[in-house]
């Protein structure tokens, strides 16, 4: 029971990761209805800033955020200004076929700067902490991970149901038409909402790195796993991507215990499984 108990914990943990991962990606689907392929490559991007900003100041991996994030808010923001404006509200096809190109130039990119080998982040002795609840061990760098993603959540679902942007986010969502004729500039407003994402994205891919070696074709494992939290929660549902990272973060460790190999099966198995009870996830429209 105890080594039960142990995985269930550890496999919360892990899902919390993963529901970060995904926060970006369902935003994005929210927000301005696009799949951006390029979402686990944009992960690796944080990371590799990251690791360059650690070497290069000699600093730990929690300080290097206070330059990582506020970069990755600026890539975020110019990219979808110069690129990815350009196809937003054309279609599904047109999104997928740029993105997916951004994928391959960022791996190619990473891969060029960073050659192909693989790099982690080290947290120091904060890796090796861990202490006991009721019996069961608990490591403080993955509680540290979870109690992060739910602040983030928490934050970001008080922002959209409760701030001035949540609202102009809502407006813009359900029709930008209308939303341009009372004055919201959509256009800036994707921006700064891409922007957002990424900055989410540069607390994930520390968390990430810290607890996973990384190299510059990770990215494509990295957007599976958060298409899967978002899609398993409901497109566009902020705490049903939380629980759906939960779900397959579970999943993924109770199936490792199984077999050692078989751990990401069991995670990919369990979301086939709730899709085709639940095609519209699990919390999203007309699921019951």
């Amino acid at each position: 029971m105890q080594a039960l108990l142990e995985t269930i914990a550890g496999g919360l943990m892990l899902g919390a990761l993963y529901a970060l991962f995904g926060l970006g990606l369902s935003l994005s689907l929210g927000v301005m209805k696009m799949i951006n392929i390029a979402h686990g490559d944009l992960i690796v991007l944080g990371a590799y800033l990251c690791s360059t900003v650690m070497q290069l100041l000699g600093i730990g991996p929690f300080i290097s955020l206070l330059a990582v994030v506020p970069m990755m808010f600026g890539i975020g923001y110019v990219l979808q200004r110069g690129l990815l404006n350009r196809v937003v509200g054309r279609g599904t096809l047109s999104p997928l076929l740029l993105t997916f190109g951004l994928s391959i130039v960022l791996q190619n990119i990473l891969q060029e700067v960073y050659t192909a080998d693989t790099r982690g982040l080290q947290a120091g002795e904060l890796a090796l902490r861990g202490f006991d609840l009721g019996g069961v061990s608990i490591g403080l760098l993955p509680l540290v991970s979870t109690v992060v993603s739910v602040a983030i959540f928490a934050g970001t679902s008080w922002l959209i149901g409760h701030s001035h942007l949540g609202r102009q986010a809502r407006a813009v969502a359900d029709d930008p038409g209308t939303a341009r004729l009372v004055g919201v500039n959509d256009r800036n407003f994707f921006a700064l909402v891409t922007g957002f994402v990424l900055a989410v994205i540069a607390l994930a891919s520390v968390m990430y790195g810290i607890r996973t070696p990384f190299s510059p074709t990770a990215g494509p494992e990295r957007l599976l796993y958060s298409f899967e939290a978002v899609v398993l929660g409901g497109l566009g549902n902020v705490w049903g991507t939380f629980v759906g990272g939960l779900i397959i973060g579970v999943a993924q460790l109770l199936g490792a215990k199984v077999s050692s190999g078989l751990g990401p099966f069991f995670g990919h198995l369990v979301f086939l499984i709730a899709l085709l009870a639940h095609p519209q996830g699990l919390f999203g429209k007309g699921s019951r």
